[in-house]
């Protein structure tokens, strides 16, 4: 009777997850160790996906135990990558369980670049290898009813648990094995034979029968209820229906049967027979409509005897009334299971793959973290840099420090040598010259990356328009151009960086244009630049006095500054603190990370000295600037004026500055090649992400045209053709023919053969009519039909017997394997009253009839020794 229902597995088509999330692992980690780590971990979880999915599965507490480590490991791994269509782009491809497909056009399936899609697959496997498990338990003893009852209980929790999470894993119509009514039933399914094993433990152990009847009485509500669920509903197997029906009625006679023994303890001898003849109704209805799925004989006869015992003992001892049916009192229902709810993890020897690994959430924030602090630290660097830039344009406006260690007037200042033989272990202009030359040539490369990557976006979009323009609503995926907003995006970005970066370039070389000279100047030999500066004598009567002296003194503590920043800026830049830490306990504690608040305080923490100490510094500068001025003009004042001296300064102005900018450009220049060089490696990142997506969406329409195709495969090719009438109509005009087409006389296997039947004779005259009269008794009445038309062969025949769907003329005998019908054409100037018909031995041959003409009717012959035989048409 424990005829229990197992559900099948889903297939899956095979997926190397190794290579996606090594790339994104190699894209994100820095090389190393961890690194290193990451992409084993990796391949260990794609050999753990075959072991799970990539054979068939033993019926057996190992194989369910594979299956929930992957399901374990997919859960650890869902916030450590951004599975998703235009990031990690993974595409799970799964067969419907319940769908047997077709010669044609194959198995219902579903692909999806989802994570939480194969999540609810290999969970539906979890709760199907379940239910199998324990259908195979041995329910004779207890740990096999354990088992069992522990089995379905999952079975059940996993079911439900997929029904309330996959529409939102999904964002779509999922197939309709894995669909929320489907599952929903399959839940409560497994909670009735969970129930229904807690029965058959209770009996087994010989409980109290009002307790046996409570548990009966509420796995048979169950599997009422499954049964409603989907009694209406295509979505399981046709054999689960009649299992469902059998098992609510069996359940509910078991309750009735245990009542009923409760009742007699009570001396309710009447309510003891009305349940018992409910009960025996109940299995007769199972066995009479379901007896091919659940052999119920033991039950009907452990009822029928105990109906007939309290029958005999109430017709001659107790003489109790039986209540009718409505009459009886509603028996109590006691629940002893309960679905397991799904907690992570469920394997009890899952180990992570990727524990080192910090989670998604994590990731970002710390992302959103690094990108403040490079904020933080650029604009504290920049401040300083054009405090310094500020300080040196001053000072060259002020021809400083040349204009105080110009002494002999005729030589060239210590200050512009300095600067000389800095510019010329540079490079001199040969750096400047080569590195603007590099950058057209790296802009160019970064512009053919990006266009080659937007060429083939829009190259599958394009693909993509024109198949959901030709298949319209079939065409179910997520559109191209939804699916690329953000990769667009990103290339809209780099787009706008691209042209800042050629505006900048631009500027440099016109900057570069209006100092070419000086600074080419700059990096003559002592001798050449000594001839280029005028002679002259401007501050000799000033050497050694109070002023030159404060402004030496206000240069050095400005050139300490300038020292100071230098250092500074480098410990800016050397700072470094790990929050991944941080955000671990955030996201420990609170489930959540609160990203600007952590990384303001961490901030201010860590950057808060360094802020105070910039500032300092730009407030000294200041002072110094305005105290050099001041002297400045003291300077000026006492310094001798003339045309010679004014066109010396002047000069040594203009090399002071184009030692300026020549710090400035390489420094610039050299700035942006290494931007282009990053950006190459961004551009070529965004490129292979492109490549991934639309190589997985190139796929993923492969697959939809494949599936497409056999689903129009399935559909009927042309509608049904309706047949003209005198096709569909009989030989009397009046009643359409049961088929359009010819119907063969059946094969007779293994008979001997028949002589053919003999068609009745047609009324000819009066005379043939009077003389058939008198014919033997076995011989058939001619029918009262005109002449001209020829008799129906059904009419003729005493025995009531089915007429064939068309006129037919004698048969020729069966034989095994050949058919005793055969349609030939009729040959061309054939007339069949040429003869006289009367005067053959035989009956003419019907071969040469039209399809659907009556037989040609022959008279009684002259001399035959038996009469007329009726006709009978064979079977």
């Amino acid at each position: 009777m424990t005829n229990f229902i197992s559900v099948q597995l889903k297939k899956a088509a095979e997926v190397d997850l190794a290579k996606p999330l090594c790339k994104f692992i190699q894209q994100s980690y820095p090389g190393g160790d961890a690194q290193a780590e990451h992409c084993r971990a990796a391949e260990e979880l794609s050999k753990l996906r075959k072991s799970a999915l990539g054979r068939p599965l033993d019926k057996h507490e190992s194989a369910l135990e594979t299956l929930l480590r992957y399901y374990d490991q997919l859960c650890s791994i869902e916030p450590k990558f951004p599975f998703s269509e235009n990031q990690v782009c993974v595409t799970f491809t799964w067969k419907d369980a319940f769908d047997k497909g077709s010669l044609f056009g194959g198995s219902a399936k579903l692909a999806l670049a989802s994570l939480g899609y194969e999540k609810t697959c290999v969970l539906f496997n979890c709760g199907a290898l379940a239910s199998q498990i324990a259908a195979e338990q041995n329910l004779d003893n207890d740990e096999g009813l354990k088992a069992a009852a522990k089995h379905y209980q999952f079975a059940s929790g996993a079911f439900q648990h997929i029904k309330d999470t996959v529409l939102s894993a999904l964002n779509r119509e999922p197939t309709v094995d894995i669909s929320p009514d489907t599952v929903g039933t399959l839940s409560l399914i497994m909670l009735a034979q969970a129930q229904e094993v807690f029965f058959l433990k209770a009996t087994r152990d010989k409980m109290k029968d009002g307790i046996i009847a409570k548990l009966a009485n509420q796995a048979a509500d169950y599997y009422g209820d499954a049964y409603k669920q989907c009694q209406y509903k295509d979505t399981l197997p046709k054999e689960v229906f009649p299992v469902l029906a059998a098992k609510h009625c069996i359940m509910q006679a078991n309750a009735e049967y245990h009542q009923s023994i409760l009742a007699k303890q009570q001396k309710k001898f009447g309510e003891e027979i009305g349940r018992l003849q409910h009960a025996a109704d109940l299995v007769k209805t199972v066995a009479s409509r379901y007896d091919e799925y659940i052999n119920v004989k033991d039950l009907v006869d452990k009822i029928n005897r105990a109906l007939t015992a309290a029958k005999k003992d109430n017709d001659f001892i107790y003489h109790d009334r039986v209540p009718d049916l409505k009459d009886l009192e509603s028996i109590g229902k006691a629940s002893l299971v309960k679905s397991t709810p799904v907690v992570v993890p469920l394997s009890q020897k899952f180990t992570d793959l990727f524990e080192k690994m910090v989670p998604l959430q994590v990731q970002q924030s710390v992302s959103v973290y690094n990108q403040r602090k490079a904020d933080l630290v650029n604009r504290l660097i920049a401040q300083m840099r054009e405090a310094t830039n500020l300080a040196n344009g001053v000072l060259a406006s002020l021809n400083l420090p040349a204009a105080i260690e110009d002494v002999s007037g005729d030589t060239v200042p210590q200050s512009i040598l300095t600067k000389s033989k800095s510019v010329i272990e540079q490079g001199g202009i040969q750096t400047v010259d080569q590195l603007i030359k590099d950058l057209p040539e790296l802009l160019q490369r970064n512009k053919e990356i990006l266009d080659e990557s937007l060429r083939l976006l829009d190259e599958e979009e394009a693909t993509d328009n024109d198949l959901r323009t030709k298949f319209k609503e079939r065409w179910q995926r997520t559109p191209s151009n939804d699916l690329y907003k953000p990769l667009r995006a990103e290339g809209a970005n780099y787009h706008n960086i691209l042209n800042k970066a050629v505006q900048a370039d631009g500027q440099v070389r016109e900057r570069y244009q209006s100092h070419r000279d000086t600074i080419a100047l700059l990096c003559k030999p002592e001798a050449e630049l000594n001839a280029a500066i005028p002679s002259a004598n401007p501050a000799k009567t000033l050497q050694g006095s109070e002023v030159v002296n404060v402004l030496r003194t206000l240069l050095a503590n400005l050139d300490e500054v300038k020292k100071e920043r230098e250092q500074l800026e480098n410990d800016l830049k050397s700072v470094n603190f790990d929050m991944t830490s941080k955000f671990l306990t955030a996201l420990a504690q609170d489930g959540a990370i609160n990203e600007e608040a952590i990384s303001v305080t961490e901030l201010d923490r860590i950057y808060g000295s360094y802020t105070q100490k910039v500032q300092e510094s730009l407030k000294k500068q200041e002072e110094l600037l305005k105290n050099i001025q001041n002297a400045h003009q003291d300077f000026s004042k006492m310094k001798q004026s003339n045309n010679e001296s004014n066109l010396r300064e002047e000069v040594l102005k203009n090399l002071a500055v184009a030692n300026d900018n020549f710090v400035e450009l390489v420094a610039n220049l050299k700035e942006g090649t290494k931007f282009y060089n990053e950006l190459t490696e961004l551009l070529l990142k965004f490129q292979n992400k492109c490549s991934d997506i639309v190589f997985a969406r190139k796929t993923e329409r492969d697959e939809l045209l494949k599936d497409l195709q056999q689903s129009i495969a399935r559909e009927p090719s042309a509608p049904s053709i309706p047949l003209p009438t005198y096709q569909t109509t009989a030989a009397g005009g009046s009643k359409p023919a049961a088929s359009s087409a010819p119907t063969p006389a059946p094969r007779t296997m293994g008979t001997k053969p028949q002589p053919p039947a003999r068609p009745p004779p047609p009324v000819i005259s009066a005379a043939s009519s009077s003389s058939s009269t008198s014919a033997p008794s076995g011989t058939a009445p001619a029918p009262a039909a005109a002449p001209a038309a020829p008799p129906a062969p059904g009419a003729s025949a005493p025995a009531a017997s089915t007429a064939p769907s068309q006129a037919q003329g004698p048969p020729y005998p069966t034989y095994p394997g050949y058919p005793g019908y055969c349609q030939m054409p009729m040959p061309m100037g054939y007339n069949p009253y040429m003869y006289g018909q009367y005067n053959l031995p035989y009956a003419p041959s019907p071969v040469y009839q039209n399809p659907g003409q009556a037989p040609y009717p022959t008279p009684q012959q002259p001399g035959y020794l038996f009469p007329q035989q009726p006709y009978y048409p064979q079977q």
